[in-house]
């Protein structure tokens, strides 16, 4: 089987994700997109998350009309899970994605194959990810691109063992970023751009403005935002 794992805040999940998602399920023929809500992401966040139980039940409501997508618990609140302590004292365990792929594939036989969605912003800084070079041996990635990045870009973007020569790379400077780029120890599927404007700040700033949030979000997700006061 071909799995697909998509991970992030969603706070909320937006119309982009949903494209994304779908794409990838058509194009590289995946069987099921595990939506993966962090609990606490390794990154430091410019604002404070909503609540974990709000992000999942909106994803919930968003995937509820696609079989082949899953809203998943697991990066969700651990109990009993040993805090890990920093230069500022005691905090939760961050969600790391490397740790995330080795408990989705546990089951896995050896003929499963899994590719981790990722949109193209996030991926510019993958070589700053916990353990990287590790995530391209476990899975394979489709990077949804948008206009503005060359493939350059994205083979510039690896870890620097994972990096092609610069001699190697100039000539794709030129090149957009799309189709596939398939190097040694990383394989990066590339989806053009999907023409999804929508962004979770806009969405957050529409909804404490008290704007109609049908153009970013599906409906069952506009009305949860709306009966539980989220964003205000």
């Amino acid at each position: 089987m071909n799995i697909g794992l998509f991970g992030g805040t969603f706070d909320p999940v937006h119309r982009g994700h949903l494209a994304l998602a779908r794409a990838a399920l058509e194009q590289y023929k995946l069987h099921r997109i595990h939506f993966v809500p962090a609990n606490i992401p390794p990154h430091k966040q410019r604002q404070p998350l909503s609540p974990f139980l709000h992000r999942f039940a909106m994803l919930a409501l968003a995937t509820a009309g696609e079989k082949a997508f899953v809203p998943s618990l697991l990066e969700g609140p651990e109990e009993n899970a040993a805090p890990v302590r920093t230069s500022k004292g005691q905090t939760e365990k961050p969600n790391y994605t490397i740790d995330t792929i080795r408990r989705l594939k546990q089951p896995f036989k050896a003929s499963d194959k899994l590719f981790l969605l990722v949109g193209i912003d996030a991926f510019a800084d993958i070589a700053k990810w916990h353990q990287a070079e590790a995530l391209f041996r476990e899975c394979e990635f489709v990077v949804a691109s948008r206009p503005g990045y060359s493939l350059a870009d994205v083979a510039n973007a690896l870890p620097e063992n994972l990096r092609p020569r610069p001699a190697v790379t100039r000539p794709f400077h030129k090149q957009a970023a799309t189709g596939d780029l398939v190097l040694k120890g990383a394989t990066v599927h590339l989806l053009a751009d999907l023409h999804q404007s929508a962004s979770a700040t806009a969405i957050r700033e529409a909804a404490v403005a008290g704007k109609p949030l049908g153009r970013f979000v599906d409906a069952p997700v506009a009305e949860y935002i709306r009966k539980m006061g989220l964003y205000k």
